[in-house]
């Protein structure tokens, strides 16, 4: 998988963590894996692009996203709502879109 990034400032990539990409997140998704076995509701989901871990956003009650992001140190989510295509990365904590 050879991805770019199209987010730069001063022609450097914003976010430092490209190398932990390790996935191409689904067309679709079904839902929020931990809100699913709970029975909670989420708001917008997030797919980790380290693992594929599908996590509800920060507006959720849960916010397994970010959750799962420092239980696990997976950096970089991509937004798994249909239409979006941007990023982020909690560790640098920049919004950025990648290109194949």
């Amino acid at each position: 998988m050879h991805l770019g990034v199209r987010a730069y400032a001063h022609g450097v990539a914003i976010c430092t963590h490209l190398d932990q990409i390790r996935v191409v997140p689904p067309d679709s998704v079904g839902g929020c894996e931990d809100c699913l076995r709970t029975g909670d509701r989420w708001v917008h989901l997030r797919v980790c692009l380290t693992c594929g871990q599908v996590g509800c956003c920060d507006s959720s009650p849960n916010r397994h996203a970010t959750k799962h992001s420092h239980e696990s140190g997976h950096p970089i989510v991509r937004s798994a709502e249909p239409g979006e295509e941007w990023c982020w990365c909690y560790e640098d904590q920049v919004t950025f879109e990648l290109s194949e």
